[in-house]
């Protein structure tokens, strides 16, 4: 693709097939699809994004897209960029290079609470933002009593007991959106930038799959959305 044919924003989405923790979890079903289809149902509902695209090395998870979301770009991950410790921006780097574009958003086909009109919105944060913020990356907003790994309190003062919700905020990235240019990601070494913003979401929203225990929590909670 030439940079004259360059769209404007692309989303990202990386899929592989093996998964150590939730064997198969990005094809495997839930709630009578596969995971991987929420999040590209969810994306294909944002006009915003001009061209949604999936890496992967899975062949189940093409034939899958291929049938269902031919719309879908489809890129083969190659050999070196499939391993499970493989950095994500390894693979960002390849992909953006692959499909020219002004701005990325990358998302995981393991956050299927994620909602459309979160995506939107943090695409128009994004763009709002511009030039003072060079990238954007979503946040849980954590209201309680934390301490590193030495005991010691990192966001209040054991002292004094304040109630949770009185506590100042600390913000936890939890994976579901960024967004970002080819430069940044090139200059950096990584999605997040050196001028990023935060975009808080809903807690539920940001609920990401890593366990099999994450797994059926998610499943229970779009079971109880469609009224099973």
């Amino acid at each position: 693709m030439s940079t004259e044919s360059k769209t404007k924003i692309v989303a990202l989405v990386p899929m592989r097939h093996d998964s150590e923790r939730v064997p198969g979890k990005n094809y495997r079903d839930m709630v009578g699809k596969p995971l991987y289809a929420h999040i590209l149902a969810t994306l294909s509902k944002v006009d915003l994004i001009d061209q949604i695209v999936v890496d992967t090395d899975s062949e189940i998870v093409r034939s899958g897209i291929r049938q269902a979301f031919p719309e879908v770009l489809l890129l083969d991950r190659p050999a070196h960029l499939r391993q499970g410790e493989t950095p994500m921006n390894e693979v960002l780097l390849h992909d953006t290079e692959q499909v020219p574009a002004e701005i990325y958003l990358q998302t995981h086909s393991t956050n299927p609470l994620l909602g459309a009109e979160t995506v939107r919105s943090a695409i128009e944060e994004y763009l709002a933002g511009i030039p003072e913020h060079d990238s954007l990356f979503s946040v849980t907003e954590l209201r309680t009593r934390l301490y590193d790994a030495k005991g010691q309190a990192i966001n209040h003062d054991p002292s004094e007991l304040l109630r949770t919700q009185d506590l100042p905020p600390v913000y936890e990235e939890n994976s579901c959106i960024y967004l970002f240019s080819r430069e940044t990601l090139e200059k950096f070494g990584h999605r997040i930038g050196g001028k990023p913003k935060m975009f808080p979401i809903p807690a539920e929203e940001a609920q990401d799959i890593d366990e099999e225990s994450d797994f059926l929590l998610v499943e229970n909670i779009l079971k109880m959305r469609a009224g099973d």
